[in-house]
């Protein structure tokens, strides 16, 4: 039965259930409930909370900042009694997430040297904090060292919890906090085997170690891995603290426990959150990153997520709710060339970082593709080659299933003397490149095509195929640059088309960052090299850039909400390669022009972030218009908010499109009248953070076949914060389209005082349903 003060409370449940399957006899839950409705009666809610619950139910977190409630194990009865109570709101079940997996700081203009600039004005960050949701930290790299730092800011409530393989002086005045959660990993999966996994903040993975040290690790010279990439390694922001919160685990990062590390992160006083994190997409009320997220926006946390690894394809992008910043990933001008000569003479560029023994030097050894023995030796799966075939042999295989190491060690423990590793039609021409075990190198599609042609023909001629692979070590200047990496997950946005995502891109491939020694580089067990820095590709690792890069431009314009340094990063963006001075940013996948829905708004650029002219803000209260307009009920609309909203007044907002965000994308439905006329409007409101007197005039470049108009076209500031509003009609018409099918055009409004350049990002999607 309902304690009575259960009935007297106005209590609002949210069960989150993990996607196990029903047979089991008890499952994870979080409840959330409204904040100041305990009864005096119970000294903490953590006791309140438990006296719902059966003597057997035990709770896993209490959640008290960005949500308010509990998580536990709950047995199908307990669920059934409190979906039976008016209060109990919804059902939702749990996803497990995954993680997204220097020369960055040069090719983003970020140069010590420089007397003015982003990191001299900000003291390179000294006074944010920068809290890692991720897979731990290894606190003894050089990275993450203390040196000439004063005490962590004033506002630090964070804690540093020791356990196995981290004592507690782990953390110092760099590593400031550093905490574990585990509760919902081991109430699904049972209690962790800690002969492989440490219980404690420590990194066991290797990618919490990395992130952090891309958002802010300390200047460390020299860096390198196995001789490549030499040269210093840096962060963001070299001086802004570190907090980290480990959530992921052998079998996955658990929403329970990610929102638990939310709801620590922001009572501990972090000013930025980085989540290289991500899963399936769903609605916002039923997505525990959006609502930990909301709740980290509403305390001024900025959030950066990663976009998601999903690409080339569209509606991949993840981590999509207008209140996070979504990173997409890039390349820099840096690469490792490892090139692929047949015997017929052609050279097949690839790349590679692998820095053992070579190939004999002048020799050409045997070519063979696995794939002729099936479809799990084309993979190189482990236990498919046949060593007979392979031994002494180059073996080509093709991408997929396992890692790319993986395969390596495959090859290697078959007999195989080295691999070419080859992209299939979907990964495009994207290229990674890997710490391997055995000489090997990565090649695109094309180029593996080329290969197998080959040797089916040399088969076919009676005449062995033959190749040997060249390794080039490490190349900069590399141009164009950047593009858009193949993986990094594209728009347009699953949930929410009126709001384009990516936001941005930034460096994420091939980015060297630091690593735990304990680690061997290729992560794979038979790998018994040790390395202090190491190479990752993924939006896991352009997401850390923007981390610091936000955590930078909170310490120059600490009044600047999380919309407002979003903003800054958006409207200053360039779209053109070479930083501005090439053609349209490229699609690495394909080699062609990319889109709006590859880059965002384009690829960060932090010293026009620092200084943007105009912002467009958003409040809590704008985002829960947002959320009315986008049909979300209230019962919804609380859950994310965990606030009553009253959707009437919402309406005086126009549309979802009307969110004051700084891209503009209006979606189109098409009813076959071809020719016929299609229009929309889009509300906006800037915020001079420029010069007090500064006259700002309009350029719009439309899209094809639409007008465009912008009402005022001329803003004249009197003082800094003031707001003015504009106007935006788009009209367009109804074109020949096959059901089903869509077209997209893009352009720009760009408003400029001849000081500031304010760009944002228009986009028109029209759509011929089936």
């Amino acid at each position: 039965m309902a304690s009575p003060y259960h009935l007297r409370s106005s209590i609002l449940v949210l069960l989150l259930v993990t996607a196990s399957a029903w047979e089991e006899e008890k499952k994870t839950f979080i409840v959330q409930v409204q904040h100041d409705a305990k009864p005096s009666i119970f000294p903490t809610h953590r006791h309140w909370y438990e006296s719902s619950l059966g003597e057997a139910t035990s709770i896993i977190h209490t959640y008290q900042t960005v949500f308010h409630g509990f998580s536990a194990t709950l047995s199908a009865a307990e669920v059934e009694n409190l979906e039976s109570l008016s209060h109990v709101i919804a059902l939702i079940p749990e996803q497990v997430r995954q993680l997204h997996t220097t020369r960055s700081p040069h090719f983003l203009g970020l140069n010590t040297a420089d007397r003015a600039g982003l990191l001299k004005e900000t003291d390179f960050g000294s006074d944010l904090v920068i809290g890692l949701i991720d897979t731990g930290i290894s606190p003894e790299s050089q990275s993450f060292n203390d040196r000439d730092l004063g005490l962590p800011p004033p506002n630090w409530k964070g804690q540093c919890v020791a356990g196995k393989g981290f004592p507690p002086n782990s953390c110092n005045r760099k590593l400031i906090g550093a905490r574990y959660f585990c509760g919902g990993y081991e109430a699904t999966n049972g209690k962790m085997n800690e002969t492989l996994e440490y219980r404690s903040p420590r990194d066991t993975d290797g990618h919490g170690t990395h992130t952090a040290s891309i958002a802010a690790g300390r200047y460390v010279f020299p860096a390198s891995i196995m001789g490549y990439a030499k040269g210093m390694a840096a962060g963001m922001a070299p001086k802004a603290r570190l907090a980290v919160y480990k959530v992921c685990w052998n079998a996955g990062c658990y929403d329970s426990d990610i929102l638990a590390a939310f709801d620590a992160a922001v009572a501990d006083g972090v000013h930025v959150v980085s989540l290289s994190v991500g899963g399936v997409v769903v609605p916002y009320h039923l997505d525990v990153i959006a609502v930990g997220a909301f709740g980290a926006s509403e305390a001024g946390v900025f959030v950066s997520a990663s976009a998601g690894n999903g690409g080339p394809g569209g509606l991949t992008v993840t981590n999509v709710a207008p209140w996070m910043t979504t990173v997409g990933a890039g390349t820099i001008d840096r690469d490792f060339p490892a090139d692929v000569i047949l015997g017929n003479g052609k050279v097949i560029g690839g790349v590679s970082v692998y820095g053992g023994p070579g190939l004999s030097p002048g020799r050409l050894y045997q070519l063979v593709y696995a794939g002729s023995d099936g479809y799990s030796s084309s993979l190189c799966l482990e236990d498919s080659l046949d060593p007979k075939s392979v031994r002494g042999k180059i073996v080509v295989c093709d991408r997929g299933v396992n890692s790319r190491p993986a395969k390596g060690q495959v090859v290697k423990n078959a007999g195989g003397v080295a691999m070419i590793l080859a992209n299939g039609p979907f990964d495009g021409e994207g290229l990674v490149a890997d710490c391997h075990v055995l000489p090997a190198t990565s090649v695109g599609a094309a180029g593996g095509d080329q290969i197998r042609r080959y040797i089916s023909l040399a088969s076919q001629l009676r005449s062995p195929p033959t190749a040997t692979i060249l390794f080039r070590g490490t190349r900069v200047g590399v141009k164009p640059a950047p593009k858009v990496a193949s993986f990094s997950a594209r728009g347009p946005n699953p949930v929410s088309p009126e709001i384009l995502k990516p936001d941005v891109i930034a460096p994420g491939l091939n980015i060297l960052a630091a690593w735990p020694s304990t680690i061997p580089p290729s992560s794979l067990p038979s790998d018994h090299r040790t390395t202090d820095f190491n190479i990752l590709s993924g939006t896991s690792m352009a997401c850390p850039h923007v981390s610091g890069l936000a955590a930078l431009l909170k310490a120059a314009h600490p009044e600047w909400s999380p919309a407002a340094i979003r903003s800054a990063l958006i409207t200053t963006a360039y779209t053109l390669g070479n930083g501005g001075d090439g053609g349209t940013l490229l699609d690495e996948s394909t080699g062609n022009a990319s889109s709006v829905f590859d880059y965002g708004a384009g690829h960060v650029h932090p010293e026009k972030a620092i200084n943007p002219g105009l912002v467009y803000d958003i409040s809590t209260y704008d985002y829960v218009d947002f959320l009315c307009n986008s049909n979300y009920t209230a019962h919804n609309i609380r859950v994310i908010t965990r606030k009553v909203a009253d959707c009437s007044g919402a309406k005086r907002a126009g549309h979802a499109a009307n969110l004051n965000y700084p891209s503009l994308s209006a979606a189109f439905q098409q009813y076959g009248k071809q020719g016929s006329r299609m229009s929309t409007h889009f509300i906006r409101t800037v915020t001079n953070v420029g010069d007090p007197n500064s006259i700002y005039r309009v350029t719009v470049a439309a899209p094809a076949d639409t007008d465009v108009t912008v009402e005022p076209d001329t803003l004249a500031f009197r003082r800094l914060g003031q707001k003015l509003n504009f106007l935006v009609r788009v009209q367009t018409r109804e074109v020949k389209l096959s059901p089903g099918s869509s077209t997209v055009k893009t352009g720009s409004i760009v408003w400029s005082d001849a000081k500031h350049t304010v760009t944002t990002p228009l986009v028109v999607t029209m759509h011929q349903p089936l």
